[in-house]
């Protein structure tokens, strides 16, 4: 797991994103994300899957109101009243197995690998989509002079990388072309050089912007050249 990132990276990236987009009309921008959701949600559903489910497994073997200390004294009752007593301190023992089980259980979601391990793929992948997107529109991305943005955008605590490209690149760019530059900048994330993995990334966005999009006679510079960190 990336701990920080330098200034020194920052600039790093800065210069790689600038010597891109020398050759290209194209504009680059970078994003590292510490984290793009709580999950909470997940979490809860395990939580109370658990809960209903695991306690179940005490039923056959004869659960009641006595395994709980301090929910029964231990006496037994023949009378009616003794009977529906006893029914709900059962009631209230089990009631208590369940929030047991509910807390642990949540608890234990919650620690940064247990949570990743049980959150479903697909429910990880479309939550870096959104936030990556949310990015792409919040930088601007999306308002370029020939649409020509391309996000770099990895999330850190998913273990995840996306690469969004405007609609004038999605038009004439197949999308299998930015495989490459995930597959780059995960490799720099996985082996704690962030740096090294986003300028093999920019690199490789850069030189695929610079086949189709070459730079312009007039060439502004419409979004700034830096890795903003989230």
């Amino acid at each position: 797991m990336v701990k920080r990132i330098s200034q020194a990276d920052h600039a790093r990236i800065a210069a790689a994103i600038q010597a891109a987009e020398a050759d290209t009309a194209g504009e680059i921008f970078c994003v590292l994300a510490r984290e793009v959701s709580t999950y909470r949600d997940v979490s809860l559903l395990w939580a109370a899957g658990a809960a209903f489910v695991l306690p179940l497994a005490l039923i056959p073997f004869g659960f009641e109101a006595s395994w709980i200390p301090g929910i029964s004294a231990g006496w037994d009752a023949a009378h009616l009243a003794g009977r529906v007593t006893e029914t709900s301190q059962s009631l209230a023992a089990y009631a208590l197995v369940q929030a047991a089980v509910f807390l642990f259980v949540y608890a234990a979601v919650r620690l940064p690998t247990l949570r990743r391990l049980t959150t479903p793929r697909a429910v990880r992948r479309a939550r870096v989509r959104k936030a990556a997107l949310h990015q792409f529109l919040a930088h601007g991305l999306h308002v370029t002079e020939e649409r020509t943005g391309v996000l770099i955008f990895a999330a850190l605590g998913d273990h995840q990388v996306e690469v969004i490209a405007d609609s004038g690149i999605h038009s004439r760019v197949d999308q299998s072309v930015w495989a490459e530059a995930v597959e780059a900048l995960t490799d720099g994330l996985r082996s704690d050089r962030p740096a090294n993995g986003f300028e093999a990334a920019i690199g490789l966005v850069g030189g695929v912007l610079a086949e189709h999009f070459p730079p312009r006679p007039r060439n502004p510079n419409e979004i700034a050249d830096r890795l903003v960190e989230i």
